[in-house]
């Protein structure tokens, strides 16, 4: 063997050629590529459900009140009316009392979400412990509901509201920018930003959104 050739045969083995390179660098390229794209997939898919929450539960109290002339939980004849199910009744005073992520179920913050189950307006079971719990939301938090009152609680609402916790804030944001004003202290919809999982409601929202990427808002939309 000459050492010519033994000479190209090393410089061979020793490395990668320059079309190799780029055969491995269009490769990691599309599989970053498909890695961003798919957590833009998931992204979107929980703005698209988080709006879809807000929007069906309140077409669903609506639909509740025109069929029974009552807002769900608050309801006093529920009792009598489901008499398989036989849920508790609401003391028919036209407000929801209890948080919206109160631990006790008896509460009717909790039996808004039972009574909608038993008329067919939410998916969901319809007796037992299950019936009357928060529904969760694509985050990993709970929907719930509470009548706001200011200066309390409330985010500078009054009246009934529609909350969802633990929510990214790029999703936050985006929810806010699609079916508000992208303010997150003004508006149909506010937010306060969390420092614990699902916290209680608090007396004013939070000044401005901030995208930092690992920050959660509470999300509340008003009736």
């Amino acid at each position: 063997m000459t050492a010519s050739a033994f000479s190209n045969r090393n410089s061979t083995e020793a490395g990668f050629t320059l079309v190799e390179i780029a055969i491995v660098l269009v490769i990691i390229g599309l599989l970053l590529g498909g890695i961003l794209k798919g957590q833009e997939m998931i992204t979107q898919a929980k703005i698209k459900n988080a709006i879809n929450d807000f929007n069906g539960v309140a077409v669903a109290v609506t639909s509740y009140q025109d069929r029974y002339r009552a807002l769900p939980g608050d309801d006093p004849n529920a009792t009598a009316r489901w008499t398989v199910q036989a849920p508790a009744s609401g003391d028919g005073n036209g407000v929801i009392a209890g948080k919206y992520n109160d631990v006790d179920l008896t509460k009717e913050s909790h039996l808004f979400w039972q009574h909608l189950r038993i008329a067919g307006f939410v998916a969901g079971l319809t007796t037992g412990s299950g019936a009357a719990t928060n529904p969760p939301n694509a985050a990993g938090g709970i929907v719930g509901v509470e009548n706001a009152v200011v200066p309390t609680v409330g985010l500078g609402f009054t009246g009934l509201t529609l909350c969802s916790s633990n929510i990214p804030d790029k999703v936050a944001i985006a929810i806010d920018s699609q079916i508000d004003d992208s303010n997150s202290a003004t508006g149909q919809v506010r937010a306060q930003l969390q420092t614990t999982a699902n916290p209680d409601l608090a007396a004013t929202p939070a000044t401005g959104y901030v995208e930092t990427g690992v920050s959660q808002y509470l999300v509340c939309k008003a009736f």
